[in-house]
């Protein structure tokens, strides 16, 4: 085995062993293994989000993208993550923070009711079970190079060793992994950038650069893919406000002050890294004008061109940077079936039924029935089918690109536009959330299958302006039916109705 193999060997062995250690910190408590507790500090909580927006499209499809269609191409993605955190970080961050949620469909389920928070979380755990699919395909896909592996026995590999890391310790664990990943990996990035700039000088590389790859035209002309690359920043630059994964972290923290500088942390982190990476990327044009996969631009140069331990850090990075994305979203899936379809909408309608047949059920009942303790253990058992999934369709689509593309949109199209005005406007109601939820959802998908290729772009664009359209004026023509709950914003439940699913 190679000294790149044996490296890499420690590295997830250490990840592993990390992550499994942190068992001993959730304390037989949902709570402590969904958000942790609340109880995250400024340097966890912005580490954490930088981690999981630095995911295998931000670092190596980031390269690929500026190799193949020119630097906005590829930057977009780190771009788009960045701004998400930037604006999460100024309108999203405190508020949401100070609810004591504990999953993000709770704000549907408290802003408006149970439908609302059904419809979400189906489109929630849907969407971020085809994210975990992708990077455990980008790992998988690195293993299966670097260990000269079946594709198939890495994925599974690769599944099973994030599986159980992530339901030992819940968000403890996913903490724990990402500081070891992130950091590191960000050293391993910007090493070989500086590495190759000073061995060969920054004109080797500017001559094979065609000028629309550098300027301004990926951004305003059509031709070089300017509506494609704004539909991805604006699909992750505010479809990602409500991703799974970025919202544990902030309900973690431990104060509405260090969910918002945690977010403006990883912003600048993303922007740095991301720009290294779209650099890197440029730069393989030189080193490798014919290469065959463009995504093989940073393992290349990780095996071939740099010294050792930059390269070790680098296929380290990338490895840890899926298994980061992943565990979040396993915990963030999980956790939504767990709490919000079964926890809500199943054991809680089973007390209702008793009480009302006459067995005698009051709130320390009910919450015996529906406990701290046994949500965490819904939440753990609820991770093997997601797992299961994922791994089937990391199998029979090993690049769900396109999939993973549309199932974001829906959730941009349909989720976005109910949590801003659920928050700052005080009319905003259910039927005008369901009508947005639904209305948007639909059209995304219509305009995939129906929009001509030249417009491609635009049907990410249009759907969420379209909810917008449609949740104003349904709000307004249902107000007497159906009154706002715009006070729950300013409320903060007490634990144990958060912990019992009332609230």
């Amino acid at each position: 085995m190679s000294a790149m193999g044996i490296g890499l060997i420690i590295f997830i062995l250490l990840f592993f062993v990390l992550g499994v250690g942190m068992y001993f910190l959730v304390q037989g408590s949902g709570k402590r293994y969904i958000i942790a507790g609340k109880s995250l500090p400024f340097f966890l909580v912005g580490s954490m989000l930088l981690a999981q927006s630095l995911d295998a499209n931000a670092t190596m499809g980031n390269a690929a993208g500026v190799y193949s269609g020119g630097f906005w191409a590829g930057f977009q993605f780190a771009l788009g993550l960045a701004l998400c955190l930037l604006i999460t970080g100024l309108f999203y961050a405190k508020p949401l923070n100070r609810m004591n949620l504990m999953t993000l469909p709770d704000f549907y389920f408290r802003r408006y009711n149970w439908f609302v928070e059904i419809l979400v979380s189906l489109l929630m755990a849907f969407s971020f079970a085809i994210l975990v699919a992708g990077n455990f395909a980008g790992s998988a896909w690195i293993v299966s190079i670097v260990f000269e592996m079946d594709y198939v026995t890495a994925l599974i590999l690769i599944a099973i060793f994030i599986f159980i890391y992530t339901i030992s310790g819940g968000l403890y664990s996913c903490a724990a992994t990402d500081i070891v990943q992130i950091y590191p990996a960000m050293i391993g990035f910007i090493g070989c950038f500086f590495y190759l700039l000073a061995d060969y000088g920054w004109g080797h590389f500017s001559a094979a650069i065609p000028d629309n790859f550098v300027n301004l035209a990926g951004l305003t002309s059509i031709a070089d893919g300017a509506l494609l690359n704004w539909a991805g920043i604006l699909a992750l630059g505010i479809g990602d406000i409500v991703a799974l994964d970025f919202m544990e972290r902030i309900f973690a923290a431990k104060s509405p002050e260090t969910a918002q500088k945690s977010c403006f942390y990883g912003a600048g982190g993303t922007v740095i890294t991301g720009i290294v990476c779209s650099f890197m990327g440029l730069m393989g044009l030189t080193l490798f004008p014919d290469i065959a996969d463009p995504r093989m631009i940073l393992p290349t140069l990780a095996q071939a061109h740099v010294p050792f331990i930059f390269g070790l850090l680098v296929l380290g990075g990338i490895i840890g940077a899926g298994a980061s994305t992943a565990d979040g979203g396993i915990l963030g899936v999980s956790t939504v079936i767990g709490r919000n379809l079964l926890q809500r909408n199943v054991f809680m309608p089973m007390a209702r039924r008793k009480a009302a047949e006459g067995v005698e059920i009051d709130k320390s009942d009910a919450a015996k029935v529906i406990s701290d303790r046994k949500l965490l253990i819904i939440s753990r058992i609820m991770a093997i089918p997601v797992v299961a999934f994922a791994i089937w369709l990391a199998i029979v689509k090993p690049e769900p690109g396109i999939l993973l593309v549309l199932a974001f949109d829906v959730v941009f199209a349909g989720c976005v536009v109910p949590l801003t005005l659920g928050i700052y406007w005080s009319k905003a109601n259910t039927p005008g959330a369901l009508a947005a939820v639904i209305i948007g959802s639909i059209l995304r998908i219509y305009l995939f299958y129906t929009i001509p290729e030249e417009l491609a772009g635009l049907d990410t664009m249009i759907p969420p302006v379209v909810s917008l359209l449609v949740m104003i004026p349904v709000s307004l023509m249902t107000q007497k039916s159906y009154p706002p709950k715009h006070h729950v914003i300013g409320e903060v439940p007490d634990d144990s109705d958060v912990l019992a699913g009332r609230a």
